[in-house]
């Protein structure tokens, strides 16, 4: 949001920002397509195996680089999941797949939990 500046003024200084859940800030990717990916990933299903299957709008490379900084990214968003529940057992020997399962566990009747943890933390899940 921002005021108006009439008069060709600078505005009340009063601006604020507002993102929408869904809306990883600053990717073209969103929140339930990331989910989606991830779920697939849960399933057992290798990145490009998963891209092709849910036919994806975005280059393989795009989810690629997505997933290497969600990857980077996650000592800061397991801490603020290990805050309101521990973490569930996990078969999953890999660190992105645990959080996608402690994700789950979190916010169990989401459809979206990555947008459901934006909402919840107000933090992006990407930074």
């Amino acid at each position: 949001m921002w005021c108006c500046n009439r008069g060709q003024r600078g505005g009340c200084g009063r601006s604020f920002s507002i993102f929408l859940a869904e809306v990883l800030p600053r990717h073209t990717v969103t929140g339930p397509w990331l989910w989606r990916l991830l779920n697939r990933l849960l399933a057992g299903g290798s990145i490009k195996a998963t891209v092709e299957a849910l036919a994806l709008p975005f280059a393989l490379e795009t989810l690629y680089h997505l997933l290497h900084r969600l990857r980077q990214r996650l000592t800061g968003v397991r801490s603020m999941l290990c805050r309101k529940q521990k973490p569930p057992a996990s078969s999953q020997t890999d660190p992105l797949l645990q959080t996608a399962e402690h994700l789950r566990s979190l916010f169990p009747k989401s459809l979206c939990p990555a947008a459901d943890f934006q909402l919840h933390f107000q933090r992006p899940l990407l930074e």
